[in-house]
């Protein structure tokens, strides 16, 4: 009999209605009634309007026929179908998964997973080849039911603690609650991360429209070599919750971080606390603020005097940085603001910044700072010494008050320090101390300058390890090109050591030594030879600053040293000019002698790596040279002769052993002196007046 179309749609109907609504079985059963309903014909007719197999109504009405009782709540299927768990077959896949996953526990560190990802298809390719056939699938499963879940790493390992660190977190929290008690201000200050001005990727991500993503760059670290770099400071003021942030473009130095501090206090902090006498700054143990750094506290001490402010800083110690409160109230805000944002400027840097707020109501100030702030500058112990900085009892060395200025010199800005290290630059350009005339300096700084560029960019090269990074910022050295020939023909002049001249510039002596280094490989390249000097040498800056301004310490009579006054015509038999004379005519060979001896010692040119010679000589090549005539002269003996230079008897044999054949060879006629003279003390006592042919005037002579 054939079934009408209307049937068919009312069954169509009832289908599409009832099914959704019900599990595998009763789907089953609800269509093996159906087709029971319609006769002969009914399976092929339910199976092709419900879109299912004909052996499945079938079966439906197999169960319907047969009678079997209702299966319990819950369930779909008899017990007993389907295959058996994997662990139920074998019995051993279970502990082998143990064993991959946890080496350490098991004490297994051969485990071929020690050292690999343990994603779920690395342990199920393990297990099949031990003979434990397993899919990825199955292994979730197991390390699920087993306690396991996907887990990233934990922050939670602080690492050696000092002994003192609870006791500074209170005594931090006491300075704190005792100013803002007195309603002086409290900042928090410190660096953020420098980043790059260009199409760069950043974590997090933002809402854009569907398929419109920011296109970046593909790499990170590509920025070019004209992208910019900037370095947002952060000044967190605890009392009013105002965040405060100046973005350098030049180093992140402790010049920097003051500078930052001292236009927070013009722009905000002296308007917000007109009544201030003290300041609170909590800061970390390292970066540009790091309570090591002698420059930090220079720099605070002449904000202390501009500002009038008893500054107290109060340093968290190492370790323990995220405690600042600045990495939490102002830091993370910001980063969450500028997610998945490239940093394209510097109107996008100050305007995300100051951006960003919270519902605790916080407010943030950005400014852009396009100061110089140059690395190598170095503040001597003495010049420390003389800051009025008091140390508190409590952990001195974390805990320091710097007062103003009072009764003692402020302490000199950045600025100033600028300004007199170009007046020393100045001063040491003098032609009496470089042995050139200013236009012959002009030339010889001419010739080395494209040099000295290729070299600056080779070494730039080496140190990004190849890549094409930022580098605007970085040029603004302390030191020019023009500075570095400067500085390394007075070395070399050997007019002064090193250290005189770290004095003078106030520049550290890393700096220093890199910059001789380079430039006496440029000379030495292109055959360029500096005459060392045979008129001073100067062991102190203030001696050599004296000299050249024609003044003492005092402001009064040129400085006479100990080894200008062993040129006496006395000591030396012949006039000053004449000893001047000799040794111009003896330096060159005698400098040429022992260079020669060296590079046989040392089997070859001078290498590449080491100090790019750069002397360490105790006594200049023209001390030798005298010292060698007053030993001929025999006006003391040899011990009293190396008390006088201030060296050992040792290096002073060796220098006489190394002059006197060049004595021989230019056939220099030494004759004895009348007079020898026992120790030091006498020697010099015996000078002390002048005497016809010093130049000083008339004396009487020295008695034997």
């Amino acid at each position: 009999m054939r079934i009408s179309d209307e049937v068919c749609g009312q069954l169509a109907l009832r289908f599409e209605v009832l099914l959704p609504h019900l599990n595998e079985r009763q789907r089953r059963l609800a269509l093996a009634t159906e087709a029971r309903l319609l006769g002969h014909g009914g399976v092929r007719l339910v199976a092709r309007t419900a879109g299912v197999s004909e052996t499945t109504v079938r079966k439906g009405v197999f169960e319907l026929e047969a009678g079997d009782e209702p299966l319990p709540e819950g369930r779909v299927r008899r017990p007993g179908g389907g295959r058996m768990l994997a662990e139920a077959v074998d019995q051993q896949l279970v502990p082998a998964l143990m064993a991959l996953v946890e080496p350490d526990e098991r004490g297994d560190p051969m485990s071929p997973l020690r050292w690999t990802t343990k994603s779920l298809r690395h342990p199920a390719g393990e297990l099949s080849r031990q003979g434990h056939r397993v899919t990825a699938p199955t292994v979730g499963r197991l390390l699920k039911e087993h306690g396991f879940s996907l887990q990233g790493t934990a922050k939670t390992l602080e690492g050696d603690q000092h002994p003192d660190r609870d006791a500074q977190f209170r005594y931090i929290n006491e300075q704190v609650k005792e100013h803002q008690a007195a309603g002086e201000p409290v900042i928090s200050v410190d660096a953020k991360k420098k980043e790059q001005l260009a199409l760069l990727p950043m974590a997090g991500r933002e809402w854009r429209p569907a398929g419109q993503p920011v296109e970046v760059e593909d790499h990170s670290f590509f920025a070019g070599p004209s992208v910019e770099t900037v370095i947002p400071y952060g000044i967190y003021d605890m009392n009013a919750n105002i965040g405060w942030v100046n973005v350098g473009v030049d180093h992140d130095t402790a010049a920097f971080a003051v500078s930052s501090i001292r236009r927070w206090w013009q722009a905000r902090g002296r308007r917000d606390y007109p009544a201030a006498s003290r300041l609170l700054i909590t800061a970390d143990a390292g970066g540009s603020n790091s309570y090591r750094y002698r420059l930090w506290k220079a720099e605070l001490a002449a904000f202390a005097a501009e500002s009038g402010l008893m500054v107290t800083v109060c340093h968290f110690p190492p370790s323990t940085s995220k405690w600042n409160k600045i990495e939490h109230r102002l830091f993370s805000h910001i980063t969450m603001n500028w997610r998945g944002r490239p940093l394209t400027s510097h109107e996008v840097v100050l305007n995300t910044i100051a951006a960003t707020t919270t519902r605790t109501g916080l407010r943030v100030e950005a400014v852009l700072d396009q100061g110089s702030y140059p690395t190598g500058i170095a503040v001597s112990r003495e010049q420390l010494q003389t800051l009025p900085i008091t140390a508190h009892a409590d952990h001195s060395k974390w805990n320091y008050s710097i007062a103003p200025a009072g009764g003692t010199a402020p302490a000199p800005r950045a600025d100033e320090r600028a300004a007199a290290r170009r007046r020393t630059l100045h001063m040491l350009a003098d032609p009496r101390l470089i042995g050139m005339t200013t236009s012959e300096l002009d030339a010889l700084r001419a010739q080395l300058a494209p040099a000295q560029e290729a070299q600056a960019e080779q070494r730039r090269y080496v140190l990004r390890g190849g890549r094409r990074v930022a580098t605007t910022g970085r040029s603004r050295a302390l030191l020019s090109d023009a500075d570095e020939v400067l500085i390394t023909i007075v070395y070399l002049r050997q007019v002064c050591p090193q250290k005189v001249l770290c004095d003078l510039l106030g520049i550290n002596p890393v700096t220093i030594g890199q910059a001789i280094k380079a430039t006496r490989q440029l000379l030495d390249e292109q055959k360029i030879s500096i005459t060392p000097s045979v008129v001073r040498y100067f062991t102190r800056a203030e001696d050599l600053r004296a000299w050249a301004t024609g003044t003492d310490p005092a402001g009064s009579a040129p400085a006479i040293s100990t080894r200008h006054s062993l040129t006496d015509p006395t000591l030396t038999g012949m006039s000053r000019e004449a000893l001047h004379a000799l040794l111009e005519e003896l330096i060159v060979p005698y400098a040429a002698l022992i260079e020669q001896r060296r590079h046989r010692q040392r089997g070859g040119d001078r290498r590449l790596g080491t100090r790019g010679g750069v002397f360490r000589q105790k006594i200049t090549d023209g001390d030798r040279i005298l010292a060698t005539i007053l030993y001929r002269r025999r006006v003391c003996t040899l011990n009293t002769l190396a008390e006088l230079f201030g060296i050992s008897c040792s290096t002073l044999w060796n220098a006489i052993n190394d002059v006197l054949p060049i004595l021989d060879a230019h056939r220099v006629t030494i004759t004895p002196a009348e007079c020898r003279h026992a120790t030091a003390a006498d020697l010099l006592a015996a000078i002390d007046e002048p005497h016809p042919e010093d130049p000083r005037g008339g004396g009487r002579q020295p008695t034997c």
